[in-house]
């Protein structure tokens, strides 16, 4: 974040002298305590201020990568999570192999008849089954997929910064969020490597504003 010269000059008299009352700090600006608000409460709220009832601001010691990182870690996944791309696990390999190719994902999830997960098919599965002499419209999906417990899954209330450490850990481009239901775990969203991606640039795009 991208600090104005009047943010940093409140930044620097906070440090010197705080706690220090709005008040005081207009005053020794020459400004009313009006045109310095919104100053004080963008400061406040990017968390390099904080600010105490009847005792004035003070400074946080904290630094931008500081507060960026806080940030970062305490996305949850509800947030940012996308619809998931599945199919049954009766379609082809054919079939999976055009819908990964339109959707234009890395990571197909395959469900039963309550959209509840049985396995995740990804583009190395895809290309393994693709290699030999074996018709691609005749092979069904759960001959070839992952299956439980071998699949990493996530929960809506889940931190991003952990899933994303599981795609880098795991080696793999999407994980499923599930949540319970009475037939198993309900498909209810997909985290990838592109959504992580896009949340961190988006968080850094609008800290420079």
């Amino acid at each position: 974040m991208e600090l104005s010269n009047r943010q940093e000059e409140i930044l620097q008299i906070v440090k010197e002298n705080g706690p220090i009352t709005g008040e005081n700090i207009a005053e020794r600006l020459s400004l009313t305590r009006a045109t310095l608000r919104p100053d004080l409460a963008i400061l406040t709220m990017a968390g390099f201020l904080d600010a105490r009832p009847r005792v004035g601001y003070f400074f946080t010691g904290k630094t931008g990568t500081e507060l960026l990182t806080e940030q970062i870690k305490k996305f949850k996944v509800y947030e940012y999570q996308h619809v998931p791309i599945v199919v049954k696990e009766s379609v082809s390999v054919y079939d999976a192999i055009s819908t990964m190719f339109l959707e234009d994902v890395g990571t197909l999830f395959v469900v039963d008849d309550y959209a509840c997960l049985t396995g995740v098919l990804s583009r190395k599965d895809l290309l393994r089954a693709s290699i030999g002499q074996q018709d691609l419209s005749t092979v069904p999906v759960h001959i070839i997929m992952t299956r439980m417990p071998n699949i990493t899954v996530c929960r809506k209330e889940d931190l991003l910064v952990d899933v994303a450490k599981n795609l880098i850990d795991k080696q793999i481009d999407g994980i499923p969020v599930i949540k319970d239901s009475d037939q198993g775990l309900e498909v209810v969203g997909r985290i990838t490597k592109t959504t992580i991606t896009k949340a961190f640039v988006e968080l850094i795009l609008d800290k420079d504003l």
